[in-house]
């Protein structure tokens, strides 16, 4: 599935010419209207970029999978765990009420970026992947019964496909799936009569495709939804980090981000969810803090968020998202919007030069910052490995999206993704690897 552009092109590009691609690369160089994009956020405030991969300057282009973290994020998980770290909610003592506090400053904090009603809404999980399952456990076991439907897309990650074809499994209920179009988008004639002829109980969709990029149009899925009396769970895991969210706007019923794709962290993610839902659901695990009182006979749940919270938290991690959220806010997420749909656009031109190079998913217009692409028949990790000679991480695989793959007939795929300190130097680095491989390869 080639880029909407190259819609005319064979399926995959064969000029076999070396040296056209090395005049086309020179010409590139010497134009003086090429663009250069800076890096949205300060490039030294991330302590990583300054590394260098086998003697080259670091070309991070994995932030889908991961983002780095600023200094002010490390910073601020250091000056806690040295100054304020204890447990929360149980201790008299001033270092418990003091990490309380700031635990409970960070919920606020990252209920307000996705504008929450309020902060009780807000449940620290440790990941997109555990959120997801918290509804899959909890609200599908009390609410799906046998030949109930569920409906998700060909796009999904695993973690918003796996939850429900087990939930359906324990209640008997049947999972269907929207088709994604050969331009990598929704086919949403297909979601609407799946809509209708199935009534699901819940549909999960992701907000941005982790593997093509694709924007899906929420607002329009929601309503459709919401219409045959279905609830809506969005995967944010691609778009709370880049993106603006407002989940008040979009009327969604849950929806599930990570931390570590928004500059915070690893181990801490977040589910937000309306509060009447939360409220009727069961909780998802047993333990201390979650409990209101606990006898012999059983026990009694403690009020939102806490009830979800079982345990000793993510003390140090929540704090370290907290300052991550403040260091978007201060960028601004239509920035941070626009600065990745100028690398994409420049990225997707730079890209379609290279013979050979087939790229997947649609127009620059309709996605964020992530380009999958295969070239030639190397195969996606071979590339990755001659990627990373020239500094160049890119992510190689599946993606945790096999029946993606499956739909666009490739076993794999390289991806580079894009975030607030990625460069159009970087998009170059990339292309000219990626024609140093074909040179490798003699394709």
């Amino acid at each position: 599935m080639l880029d909407a552009t190259e819609a005319t092109h064979a399926a995959q590009v064969t000029d076999t010419s070396d040296t056209a691609a090395t005049t086309a690369r020179s010409d590139r160089a010497d134009d003086a209207s090429a663009p250069t994009i800076a890096s949205l956020a300060p490039r030294a405030d991330f302590p990583i970029l300054a590394r260098e991969i086998n003697g080259k300057p670091l070309a991070f282009l994995d932030s889908a999978a991961s983002a780095q973290k600023p200094a002010a994020v490390l910073d601020a998980m250091n000056h806690f765990a040295r100054t304020s770290y204890a447990n929360i909610h149980r201790g008299a003592y001033t270092l418990s009420e003091e990490a309380t506090r700031a635990y409970e400053r960070a919920r606020k904090n990252v209920a307000k970026f996705i504008n929450a009603r309020s902060a009780r809404e807000l449940i620290f999980t440790r990941n997109t992947t555990e959120s997801i399952n918290l509804v899959a456990r909890t609200w599908a076991e009390a609410n799906l019964r046998p030949g109930d439907a569920l409906l998700l897309t060909e796009m999904e990650h695993h973690s918003n496909i796996v939850p429900w074809q087990l939930a359906a499994q324990r209640v008997g209920a049947e999972v269907f799936y929207t088709p994604v179009t050969d331009e990598g988008e929704l086919d949403l004639a297909a979601y609407e009569a799946l809509l209708e002829r199935h009534t699901p109980k819940l549909v999960a969709v992701t907000q941005m495709s982790n593997v093509l990029g694709t924007l899906t149009p929420l607002p329009e899925l929601i309503a459709k939804a919401h219409a045959v009396g279905a609830l809506v769970l969005v995967d944010g895991a691609q778009g709370a980090p880049h993106l603006p969210v407002d989940v008040r706007a979009l009327d969604c019923d849950f929806y599930a981000f990570s931390g570590h794709k928004m500059l915070g962290p690893s181990g801490i993610g977040a589910l937000w969810g309306r509060a009447e839902l939360l409220e009727a659901m069961p909780p998802f695990m047993g333990g201390g803090d979650m409990i209101r009182e606990v006898t012999l006979a059983g026990a009694t749940w403690n009020d939102l968020p806490w009830k979800f919270e079982a345990g000793t938290p993510a003390i140090v991690e929540a704090v370290g998202l907290g300052a991550a959220v403040d260091y978007l806010r201060q960028l601004g997420m239509e920035r941070v919007h626009a600065h990745e749909q100028a690398l994409t656009t420049y990225a997707l031109e730079r890209l379609r030069a290279i013979p050979g190079l087939t790229i997947y998913g649609p127009p620059a217009e309709r996605r964020g910052g992530v380009i999958s692409f295969t070239l030639g028949d190397i195969h996606a990790h071979d590339l990755a490995t001659l990627l990373d000679r020239e500094g160049v991480a890119v992510r190689a695989g599946h993606h945790c999206a096999q029946p993606l793959m499956e739909r666009l007939q490739v076993a794999a795929t390289a991806r580079a993704s894009f975030y607030v300190y990625t460069t159009s130097a970087e998009v170059d680095t990339l292309a000219e690897a990626l024609e140093r491989a074909r040179a490798i390869f003699a394709l």
